[in-house]
């Protein structure tokens, strides 16, 4: 029987040899990888991830579809977590883990972050995103995709566009393009933020009114005075600042607190 994609999950099935081929070769897998697959779909990536693997972890929320792999998956090659990502621990699998996936478009970013929570345990992570959710997080400031999703993930993570996929390489096609990334959690931080839920707070707002300059967005957080102390002229916009000037200013107001 064939599986119908579900609106709610946000599924569309990569169904692309081709594709399929280069994800595999980019993301590289060596047998004794502790590697997850969030999403695992209809299998596209799982069987070939699976014919280099001793052991293969999916994460998936589907029912429906977690017993049509019960049904079609060699046991002791597949361990099926029946979670949804955004709930599920992956500490919990061990401490060195490679993490793959058709990410949904509809919870991309949740997922992006939540996975940031676990950077400690990753080795790196491939995924297939909108392409646009892609521009965002590899974009450079001063460009009209920089904004808090590419300060918080480069904060984090070093990332590399691999490549567009076309939606005719799904099925359902969906109404955007695809595209793959690869983040690699930096080995250790080139910028540290000595309070980084204030480095958050700071990221969050600065980007909240996006058209205003960061004499309003930052009202209330840092004063003329402060501006001139970081060295950053109140009149840009968040846009204009890299990773570095927003770990500045963090780390200027950590000390004043």
């Amino acid at each position: 029987m064939k599986h119908i994609a579900k609106k709610r999950f946000g599924q569309n099935f990569l169904t692309d040899q081709g594709v399929i081929s280069s994800l595999v070769e980019s993301i590289s897998p060596k047998k004794d990888d502790l590697m997850v697959e969030i999403g695992p779909g209809l299998g596209a990536l799982t069987k070939p991830l699976m014919q280099q693997l001793e052991m293969l972890h999916v994460v998936e929320v589907d029912r429906d579809i977690i017993a049509w792999m019960e049904k079609t998956y060699v046991h002791n090659k597949i361990t099926i977590h029946n979670s949804d990502a955004l709930k599920f621990d992956f500490s919990s699998l061990g401490n060195a883990i490679r993490v793959v996936g058709n990410l949904p478009y509809n919870i991309s970013t949740p997922i992006l972050f939540h996975l940031l929570d676990n950077v400690a345990v990753i080795i790196d992570m491939h995924f297939m995103l909108q392409k646009e959710v892609v521009e965002r997080m590899v974009a450079a400031p001063s460009t009209a995709a920089y904004g808090r999703l590419s300060v918080m993930l480069q904060y984090r993570l070093q990332m590399e566009y691999l490549f567009t996929v076309p939606p005719e390489a799904f099925d359902p096609a969906p109404k955007v393009e695809s595209a793959f990334v690869r983040c690699v959690p930096h080995a250790s931080l080139p910028y540290t933020a000595k309070d980084e839920a204030l480095f958050a707070q700071i990221v969050t707002a600065a980007f909240g009114q996006r058209r205003k300059t960061l004499r309003n967005t930052l009202k209330g957080l840092l004063n003329d005075e402060g501006f001139e102390a970081v060295g950053i002229d109140s009149q840009l916009r968040a846009e204009n600042l890299s990773v570095a000037a927003f770990v500045n200013i963090s780390n200027y107001l950590s000390q004043k607190n």
